[in-house]
């Protein structure tokens, strides 16, 4: 059930951002994965929301250039 879960929020909130960030090369595949379960997990224990990006950050997974970068593309893919 807990997979379960965790496949539909990852989908729904995290899916394209983790996406571009893994196909960049700034995480692996991995690393996305653990990000989605600590954000789940912060979610389930009522500690305020992470975005995914914040989480990377945070870990010290990616730096906030990369993180620009990958927030450029999507909201450029976004309108397009």
């Amino acid at each position: 059930m807990a997979n379960k879960i965790e496949k539909e929020l990852s989908q729904k909130y995290c899916r394209r951002f983790g996406q571009i960030a893994v196909e960049r090369g700034y995480v692996t595949s991995e690393q996305l994965k653990q990000a989605v379960s600590e954000q789940i997990d912060d979610d389930m224990a009522g500690r305020p929301h992470r975005l995914i990006g914040r989480i990377f950050l945070d870990n010290e997974r990616m730096t906030p250039q990369q993180i620009e970068l990958v927030l450029n593309e999507l909201f450029q893919t976004e309108r397009e």
